[in-house]
Order: structure tokens, then sequence, then C-alpha cells
């Protein structure tokens, strides 16, 4: 008896406000399912409250419970419907040939660009309308001219696979215009050329910038951003319990650590580079502002994870993701003020969803204009980086030099990356 794609993906929204919506996947399995899906909930601005995995290696089942966060957009149910579905394996029945042979085929790359005047917060509006229509920024180049105006140059991908198609690219300038009002010069949409190649990208940084940004220690307790000024001021260090007698066939992670702003989809991340399968995960509600995250997992193989050495790799990259998923600082560029935000990118080579929509929702809080910015690329001996440059200017504003205006951005950047 064969599924209908209505099956796939089933969406039931609360009764109440403050009811979470149920997600519910049932498809056939793929290496890093898990990872897909929580990456679009992510990118939807959705929180988990809490979720089950399961999978026999050939059909995963799996069901969130998801809410929106404060700061996001409006949610678009049967957008996010689509894009969990777009994760999901076919399930013809050359499905197990077909997954093992053909790759996905990047999307196509756009260039937009928006020439402006300037204002406080403009930038996050600009990168608020992207994401409320469904367009994924990979990189960013702003601008800000002498006499006042922006020039916003966007690489991006449309989640929808329409951007091709006249009404779409029209439907993204025509919006872009309305929010943009009296200030809006131009707006020009247009396929990118092969100059602008993701892979070229690279974040020129100062070595000693690099060796403060991208230190591969897992943060002691009292070096970890979730110890910021004014709120968290004492936090236990992230629990692992390795389990390897529970099960005769998986081993068992149990996981306790602080709640933040994508950690379901980080410590499945980890799971993905490293090829963990998790046949089997819960989720729990968190308590007094901590997860307890309960899986059962397999090596490639199939077989328990009981050699020493690659488990003590695997709880050092979960405890580093949960402890230091985001890196930020503020740095000097001659006489001025850089903030720099960092996260690691999936092997794969996606970076993390949103960073860029949170940094500006933060600065516009803040009542800090960005003199320019950028996403570009930096490597390291083990991981490659996804580095966000933000040149802020202090023409229109307070001063930014001394260390508390610094330790504020921090801490405001901070929580709002973490969703404290």
């Amino acid at each position: 008896m064969r599924m209908s794609w209505e099956d796939v993906v089933l969406i039931e929204e609360g009764k109440t406000t403050s009811d979470p919506t149920v997600v519910t996947v049932n498809c056939p399995d793929k290496a890093g399912l898990g990872c897909d899906l929580l990456r679009v909930v992510l990118e939807f601005g959705l929180y988990v409250t809490r979720g089950d995995f399961s999978t026999d290696g050939k059909w995963c089942y799996v069901v969130l419970w998801v809410v929106p966060r404060p700061s996001s957009q409006r949610i678009d149910w049967e957008s996010l419907n689509k894009r969990l579905l777009s994760c999901c394996p076919s399930f013809l029945p050359a499905f197990y040939l077909d997954q093992l042979t053909c790759g996905s085929k990047p999307p196509p790359l756009y260039l937009l660009t928006v020439f402006s005047l300037d204002r406080k917060g403009l930038i996050h509006d600009v990168t608020k309308v992207l994401c409320e229509l469904d367009l994924l920024i990979q990189r960013v180049k702003v601008t800000t001219t002498p006499d006042g105006k922006v020039l916003d140059m966007f690489l991006i991908t449309d989640a929808m696979g329409l951007l091709h198609t006249k009404i779409r690219g029209e439907e993204t300038c025509d919006h872009l215009r309305i929010m943009l009002g009296e200030c809006c010069i131009s707006c020009e949409l247009q396929l990118a050329g092969s100059e602008y190649d993701l892979q070229q990208g690279s974040s020129c940084i100062s070595k000693e910038v690099t060796e403060e940004f991208f230190s591969n220690e897992v943060f002691e307790e009292e070096d970890c951003p979730q110890t910021i000024s004014g709120g968290m001021s004492k936090v236990e260090k992230a629990s692992i319990t390795v389990d390897n007698i529970l099960s005769p066939t998986h081993t068992l992670l149990q996981i306790q650590c602080l709640d933040q702003k994508g950690l379901i989809y980080d410590i499945l991340k980890v799971s993905k580079d490293y090829g963990i399968r998790v046949v089997h995960g819960r989720f729990s509600t968190a308590v007094k502002g901590y997860r307890n995250l309960d899986l059962f997992i397999q090596n490639e193989d199939g077989k328990k994870i009981v050699d020493k050495d690659n488990e003590i790799a695997l709880c050092s990259r979960l405890k580093e993701e949960m402890l230091h998923p985001m890196r930020v600082i503020i740095a000097n560029r001659g006489p001025d003020t850089e903030l720099l935000v960092a996260n690691p990118v999936e092997l794969s080579g996606k970076g993390r969803p949103r960073v860029f929509y949170d940094v500006t929702l933060a600065l516009k809080t803040l009542r800090i204009c960005v003199f320019s910015a950028e996403i570009g690329r930096h490597t390291t001996s083990d991981r490659e980086w996804e580095v966000y440059r933000f040149l802020l200017d202090e023409s229109r504003g307070s001063p930014l030099t001394s260390n508390r205006a610094k330790r504020d951005i921090v801490d405001e950047v901070s929580r709002t990356l973490m969703g404290w």
C-alpha cells in the first residue's frame, strides 16, 4: 500500500495561540534527515518544545512540538510543509538505489541589489522581508556611501524554487520597495554569474583575532558565552553520559545542557557530520532553562560506538556545540569598531540559518547603525566557519570605544542568537 504525499508531512496547529503546533514527518530514512528537518524548523524561527525521532534504518518517524519565537515573522505553515517535504527522500521503488547514486543539484544563485537612502534598522528590515518571502541569504555585501546612501548586495537562493519566474522576481522587489518607501532608489534582481561562486568567498581576519576567535578548546564554564552579564551568571557545564550497557545494539547518549536557540539542530548537525545515526531520540521540555535529551545511536555500520577515541571525539564536539555554538567578539579595524560573529559550517557546506537576521535585529534594538557588512568563510585546521563582519557606524550615536559599550553589544547579540 503506497502512501500519498499528503501523509508524509502533517502539520496540526494548536487550538489556542499558547498551544504548540505538532509537526509529523513519516518518510523513508536517509543520512542526516533529522538535521535537515531541524534546519528548516530553525529557518522558520520556530522553537522545538519537545520531540521524538525513531527509525529502523529504512523508514523514519519524527514528531516535533513547535512554537514561534517572539522575534519571528508570521509563520507560513503551508510553506513550512513544502520545505519539510523537500527534505524527505522520495519513496518510489527505486529510492534506495537512487539515494546512493544521485547527488542533489545546488539551487540557482541570484544577485539582489538594493540601493536606498540610509536609516537606522534598514539592513534588518530588508533581511526580514527576505525571510518572510522564504529567500535564503548566502552572502551579503553592504556598503554605505559618503552621501548617506546604502548599497546592499545579497546573494540569495529561493527555498520555493520559483525565483526564475517573472512573478516571483517582481513580488520580491515590490515587497522591498513597499518596505523602503521613499528611501528606495532602485531594486534589481538577476541570476548571479560565475564570479559570485559561493566557494570563492573568504574572510581576511588578522592573526591576533583568528587566534582568539577560532580556538579549538571546549570553553570552560567561566568562558562560556552562556555566562553573560545581567542574568545567567553561573552556568553548569553541559553533561554527556555514554551508556553501552543498557542496549545490546545501541549506544545511549544522555545529554543535559542549558536550553538555547538551535540546540537540537546543533546536536543533530554533529551526528550528521560524524556519520552517526540517531535510531531513537527524545527531546523533553525544558525545565528551569535546561534540556534533557536521550539519543540511541549507532555508527554507519549499524554497531555501537565502542572505540574510546571516537567516543571522546564525539562528546568533545557535542560539548563545544552546546557550550559555544556561536563566536561573538568586538575587534578594532584601525580606528573603527568591528563586530565579528562566526559559526561552524556543516560538512555539506551549509551555514547556520538566520544568523544575519538575528545579528541585525540585535543591532537595531541597540539603535546601532551598520556602516558595512559582509559574509565570508574561514577555514581552520579541522573545520570551516561562516564569518559575519559588521563595521559599526559611530557617527550617529554613542561612541562604541568603551569597554562597557562593547560588552553591551556582545551581550545583546549573543542573547538574540541564543534566544535568551
